[in-house]
């Protein structure tokens, strides 16, 4: 099992956030975690959202044994054995998910190291700060072009052509943020 150091400090403030959506429905809520890296924020989350059945995803091999062994450790009822997803692709190809059955889509820490077709901090509204984040962005984009903070009024189009609209922007520690998509 991995344990990324910023997995662990930031799994509570995005648990806070959680509450407040996955507290809405009734009955059982039915969770797709997009790369979910190490699985630590998964077990987390399944252990302390009961009423949410969590399926953890990612893409690489790696990843999804570090996410099996959380599962396999934690033993938490609501927590899914991880699947192999690749976002690049169409969700047709998602192992039978489809995304009207979904309740909640997470994706943490995702979107700056996916290629913009697949979509932490961000860029709002063109904007990039404080230093800290502008320096991880051209870092990023050193790595590989197709990387990148992502600005939010892009997202907020992006989101838009597919039936979806930017709810909330939460402030997260660390000048990270969390954005809310509803289904319009």
């Amino acid at each position: 099992m991995q344990v990324p150091a910023a997995a662990e400090r930031n799994k509570d403030p995005i648990l806070a956030v959680l509450r407040e959506y996955a507290g809405r429905g009734a009955g059982a809520l039915r969770v797709l975690e997009v790369g979910a890296g190490a699985g630590l924020h998964a077990a987390h989350f399944a252990r302390a959202l009961p009423q949410a059945r969590w399926q953890p995803s990612d893409i690489d091999p790696q990843a999804l044994r570090s996410i099996a062994a959380y599962v396999e450790a934690t033993g938490v009822p609501n927590l899914l054995p991880p699947i192999q997803l690749d976002v690049s692709q169409g969700w047709e190809t998602w192992g039978g998910i489809q995304p009207a059955t979904l309740d909640l889509l997470v994706s943490i820490n995702m979107m700056h190291i996916a290629e913009l077709r697949c979509t932490e901090p961000y860029a709002v509204d063109g904007q990039i700060s404080p230093q800290s984040n502008v320096d991880f962005d051209r870092s990023l984009r050193q790595s590989n072009p197709a990387w990148g903070l992502r600005d939010t009024a892009l997202l907020r189009e992006l989101a838009k052509a597919n039936g979806l609209c930017l709810e909330r922007m939460v402030d997260m520690p660390a000048n990270n943020k969390s954005l809310i998509f509803r289904k319009l």
